[in-house]
C-alpha cells in the first residue's frame, strides 16, 4: 500500500508489521505460550536494542499481549481466567513485588466517550486500600503487610485544561507512591483483536497516543517511578479497515490498480477516523471488570495475614 503508515498501539502487531528480513533482526526477542484450558494466548515482546525500538516505533522494554477470542463474552468463569492470567503477567512487571509497596492506579481517558472509557471505569472497581491503611493501620484487614492502592482519574486536558502529566506528577509528588499502573484504552491494527486483547508494558504510555492525539509522555524518566501500562484495544483506524478491504481486492483482481486505492487512503478524513464495535458499551463495561480484577487479584499477592487472623 505505497507508504501507508499502519497504527497500531500493540508492540505484536508492530512486530507483524516488520518485513520477514528484518523481523529477524538483532535486539527483538519473542516468547510466546498458549493455555490450552483458558484459550488464551500470550506472547512476550522485549525489545533490546534502540535500532529495534525504531525499526518497531516502540520504546525498548518489555511488551506482553494476552489474546483472549472470548474475552467479549459474557462468560464469568473465562473471566475470571483472564483476570487471573492478568495479575500472573503483571506481578511479572512489577519491581520488588515481594516488598510492599505503595501502587497508584490512574485511569486514562473520557469517561463520556464510551470507546475511551475503560481507564475510569476499571478504577470504579478497584480495591483501594491507601486511605484505610494510613488511618488504621494494616490490622484493619487483619494484615502484618500488604500493597497500597490508591487510585486516580485524570480526565482529559479539554476538561482540566492541564497535561495529564502535570496532574500525576503533583499526586507522586504528594504520595510518593513506589510504582505507578496506567490503564488506557488503546487502538489495534487487527479488527480480530479489537476488544479481545489485553497488552501489559513496562514502558509507560503516552496520553492519546491510539488516536494520534499525543500527549506528554508517561515514563519513569519523565515521573521518576517505574510506570507499568495496561491498555485494551477498542477502536481501528478507519483507513486500516479500507486498507485491508482494497488489498484483498486487489489480491483477487489482478487489473486493479494499487495506486488508485493508495489514493485515496491519502485522504485526511479517513486518518482521523476510527470505528469500534456496536456494543461497545457492554463490552467496555465486562472488560473494564475483567482488567480491574486482574489488578485487585495481583495487589492482594503483597498481603500478609497476620496471626489474629487465625485465632
Amino acid at each position: 500500500m505505497g507508504n501507508f503508515q499502519i497504527r497500531t498501539d500493540l508492540a505484536l502487531e508492530a512486530r507483524e508489521s516488520i518485513e520477514e528480513t528484518d523481523s529477524r533482526m538483532r535486539g527483538i526477542r519473542v516468547d510466546e505460550y498458549y493455555k490450552d484450558e483458558e484459550d488464551i494466548r500470550v506472547t512476550k515482546v522485549t525489545i533490546d536494542t534502540k535500532n529495534a525500538a525504531r525499526a518497531m516505533g516502540k520504546p525498548i522494554g518489555v511488551y506482553v499481549t494476552m489474546e483472549a477470542p472470548a474475552l467479549v463474552e459474557p462468560d464469568e468463569d473465562y473471566h475470571r481466567e483472564i483476570s487471573e492470567c492478568l495479575a500472573e503477567e503483571l506481578l511479572q512487571m512489577i519491581p520488588d513485588k515481594e516488598k510492599e509497596l505503595s501502587i497508584l492506579v490512574v485511569g486514562l481517558g473520557n469517561r463520556e466517550v464510551t470507546a475511551d472509557a475503560l481507564g475510569p471505569q476499571v478504577v470504579d472497581n478497584l480495591f483501594i486500600t491507601r486511605h484505610v491503611v494510613k488511618t488504621y493501620g494494616k490490622a484493619a484487614y487483619n494484615c502484618s503487610k500488604m500493597n497500597l492502592v490508591s487510585s486516580i482519574e485524570p480526565g482529559v486536558m479539554a476538561k482540566t485544561g492541564m497535561e495529564t502529566a502535570e496532574i500525576i506528577r503533583g499526586v507522586i509528588t504528594e504520595t510518593k507512591p513506589d510504582v505507578l499502573l496506567v490503564v488506557d484504552a488503546l487502538a489495534a491494527r487487527s479488527t480480530r483483536r479489537l476488544n479481545r486483547t489485553i497488552q501489559i508494558s513496562n514502558t509507560g504510555i503516552q496520553p492519546g497516543s491510539g488516536v494520534g492525539n499525543h500527549r506528554n509522555a508517561l515514563t519513569q524518566e519523565s515521573l521518576g517511578i517505574p510506570v507499568i501500562a495496561i491498555g485494551v484495544p477498542t477502536v481501528v483506524d478507519a483507513a486500516t479497515i479500507v486498507g485491508d478491504a482494497m488489498e484483498k481486492m486487489m489480491g483477487e483482481d489482478a487489473d486493479v490498480d494499487p495506486a488508485k486505492y493508495h489514493n485515496m487512503l491519502a485522504f485526511a478524513e479517513l486518518n482521523n477516523m476510527y470505528m469500534t464495535g456496536k456494543d461497545i458499551d457492554a463490552v467496555i463495561k465486562r472488560v473494564s471488570f475483567t482488567v480491574s480484577e486482574g489488578i485487585n487479584m495481583a495487589m492482594e499477592k503483597g498481603m500478609e495475614p497476620s496471626d489474629e487472623a487465625y485465632k
